[in-house]
């Protein structure tokens, strides 16, 4: 399946490979640094890119292009999913993923990848089961195998490899049992220039950090399941339980884990939870225009948006401006013509605004288009979906442990039209 993975930064070096089947040459790299020539953004650089022998696929995280080069056919899908697995792995082992973290422990970083691919194919993707197999790197640990020579490598085979539920080591013990559900949803939407939804959906995540002795059984319910559409579970949930009577039922992993992941897509659900009143301007006689944004919230349930930022890519003509913003700072760069304004929480009764002049280039026509804006902020505790956890039920083990379930909703690509 995966014959090789390519590490790539946003530099364009390759600073880590591994190869599972055979070596493959990195001039197929090429290829994909053709295609980041041509895309604007990282972002926007395709996912999967066919070559004359090979096919492409990559993710961009963390200033971080994951490639994977594959020869035969396979549904690109699952290999994209691995790779975001790949990069959470990392994530959980090193405490954050970036290019110098993977550097310093570069020698694990090959061990993980040994196993969690087999001759290309998955293996072994679960976190907690690769922690038995290979001991993440601590200070002490890495003194211990510099002296030694040893590895990071366990010396037996992890207990739940060898049971029914594979993603759940036995004889788990904790002296506090805590079961908590962290229920994220990211906004996306497109906004015009009268304030009507052009395009909006919701993709949300249930991730969950369950530390519970034993081999316990979990039920879940929602107060409004029929919300969820596009559902993907991790393994662990029983489908056919979801089918019948909409309650996921499963046997956790032992830590942290992502238990689902959902899509909402229809525009009757998806509420708008902020605004933004605009009056930006441009005259064709004057080397002068004017700006002025402001910023409410909107549909949120009595919730306070925090965390707002906005940022606008101002036309090529534009010189400089003179704003005053009534809260938070706001910071201007003449050479990438980007603005950007920290407003942090919204006050409802005082709605933050950022006002000024815009100053343009003389002799230059009118820009053709308005400048889009672009919005970053996070509402804790509600999710903006309506949905509810209705209860959460433990079987199979007497002892009673703390639960709990948090809600937050953030922006993901939210743009606004002038």
């Amino acid at each position: 399946m995966i014959h090789s993975l390519f590490l790539i930064n946003a530099a364009g070096d390759i600073f880590l490979e591994k190869h599972w089947k055979s070596v493959v040459s990195r001039s197929v790299c090429d290829y994909f640094f053709e295609a980041q020539e041509r895309a604007a953004e990282a972002e926007n650089v395709p996912p999967v890119i066919p070559t004359p022998h090979h096919c492409l696929l990559s993710v961009y995280r963390h200033r971080i292009f994951f490639v994977a080069v594959i020869q035969s056919e396979v549904p690109p899908l699952f290999v994209i999913e691995f790779l975001h697995r790949v990069v959470d792995t990392f994530q959980d082992y090193f405490g954050v993923c970036s290019e110098m973290i993977i550097k310093d422990n570069v020698v694990v970083v090959y061990e993980v990848l040994e196993e969690m691919l087999d001759n290309g194919f998955p293996l072994a993707t679960e976190s907690n089961i690769l922690k038995e197999l290979i001991k993440p790197p601590t200070i002490l640990r890495t003194v211990v195998n510099t002296i030694t020579g040893s590895t990071n490598v366990g010396d037996q085979l992890p207990t739940g490899q060898l049971s029914v539920v594979p993603w759940r080591r036995t004889g788990v013990k904790y002296t506090n049992n805590e079961a908590y559900f962290d229920v994220i949803e990211e906004i996306d939407a497109i906004i015009d220039k009268s304030g009507s939804t052009i395009t909006a959906e919701i993709q949300g995540v249930i991730d969950a950090c369950v530390k519970l002795t034993g081999m316990p059984d979990l039920t879940l319910s929602f107060m409004n399941p029929r919300l969820l559409d596009d559902v993907s579970f991790h393994p662990c949930v029983r489908f056919k339980r979801w089918e019948s009577e909409r309650i996921l039922s499963f046997i956790p992993p032992d830590g942290n884990f992502r238990l689902l992941s959902y899509h909402v897509s229809a525009q009757n659900l998806v509420a708008i939870p902020v605004y933004v009143k605009h009056n930006i301007s441009f005259r064709d006689s004057s080397s002068l225009g004017r700006f002025e944004i402001t910023v409410g919230p909107k549909q949120t349930m009595g919730k306070t948006v925090e965390g707002v930022m906005v940022t606008s890519q101002m036309p090529k003509s534009v010189l400089n401006m003179t704003l005053t913003p009534s809260q938070g700072t706001h910071v201007f760069d003449p050479v990438t013509k980007l603005l950007s304004w920290d407003v942090g929480k919204i006050n409802p009764q005082k709605l933050p605004s950022l006002k000024g002049s815009v100053s343009l280039q003389a002799g230059t026509s009118k820009p053709d288009e308005n400048p889009t804006i672009n919005l970053q902020f996070k509402i804790q505790q509600l999710a903006i979906s309506g949905l509810k956890v209705n209860r959460l039920d433990m079987y199979g083990e007497k002892y009673k442990p703390f639960k709990g379930i948090k809600y937050m909703t953030k922006a993901g690509k939210f743009q606004v039209r002038t």
